[in-house]
């Protein structure tokens, strides 16, 4: 196994290769549905699966965005699908599902006879109880002045006031982005900031974070701004060579 490099090739025939439980978090996003299409490669979806369990320490993190297509009215239920399968036949505790909330989206088509879609799922499982966490901060606004009391070492109750301004709390479970204005040659990159702030929250400097659909390269991208080292596969060559791109750019 090669840390810091992009491997090209189907990307469970590459994690076979690898040794088990050596991956501290993957952040991934699977060509989904009909919804993208991929050069005629296919997906197999449930050997992904398994392989990524293999593969990740106990204690570690898989982030799995994805979304639904709808067509006859209804959608797949595709990503439900999905993260029952890891939970129920691979292993995964599912840790959270949390919400990827679009500034700016697409208008739906007036014959499907529903609202446009804004978001998408970022699955969280961890295999066994997570070992990492570190939340990261959102900015909050104080409207007004708060009275606050705690109390000192001392037992005495002391009282104070905090101004109007501005202050960071956790994020929730809903992470907004803007997206578009994609540049890269890819037909579906998510968001930079998106794999940055999962990284951040499920990983540490010098862990070892996984893409095996690395398309782009946006997640391995991250993590080496981050310090970490990346391990990106992806069957297409010339997105492998985009994504080497990229990375060399950040280095």
């Amino acid at each position: 196994m090669k840390l810091n490099h992009i491997y090209h090739g189907d990307c469970v025939d590459v994690m076979r290769t690898f040794p088990e439980g050596v991956i501290d978090l993957t952040v991934t996003s699977p060509p989904y549905d009909n919804l993208r299409t991929y050069k005629g490669y296919e997906f197999n979806f449930e050997e992904i699966a398994k392989e990524l369990y293999r593969v990740t320490k106990d204690g570690g993190v898989v982030v799995w965005v994805v979304g639904d297509e709808t067509k006859q009215f209804c959608e797949s239920l595709s990503s439900f699908k999905q993260a029952i399968y890891f939970v129920e036949t691979v292993g995964f505790n599912l840790l959270d599902t949390m919400i990827y909330y679009k500034q700016n989206y697409a208008p739906a088509y007036p014959t499907l006879r529903r609202y446009a879609n804004q978001f998408e799922y970022m699955f969280v499982f961890s295999k066994g109880k997570p070992t990492t966490f570190n939340p990261v901060q959102r900015s909050k606004v104080r409207n007004k002045e708060e009275k606050v009391a705690y109390r000192q070492r001392d037992g005495s109750l002391k009282r104070k006031i905090k101004p109007k301004g501005r202050e960071t709390k956790d994020a929730s479970n809903v992470w907004e982005y803007a997206v578009g204005g994609n540049t890269s040659g890819h037909p579906a990159v998510f968001p930079e900031k998106l794999a940055e702030d999962h990284i951040l929250s499920w990983s540490n400097p010098g862990d070892i974070v996984l893409d095996p659909m690395c398309g782009s390269g946006t997640t391995c991208k991250m993590a080496k701004l981050n310090g970490r080292n990346y391990i990106g596969i992806d069957i297409a060559e010339e997105y492998v060579e985009l994504a080497r791109r990229r990375v060399e750019e950040v280095e």
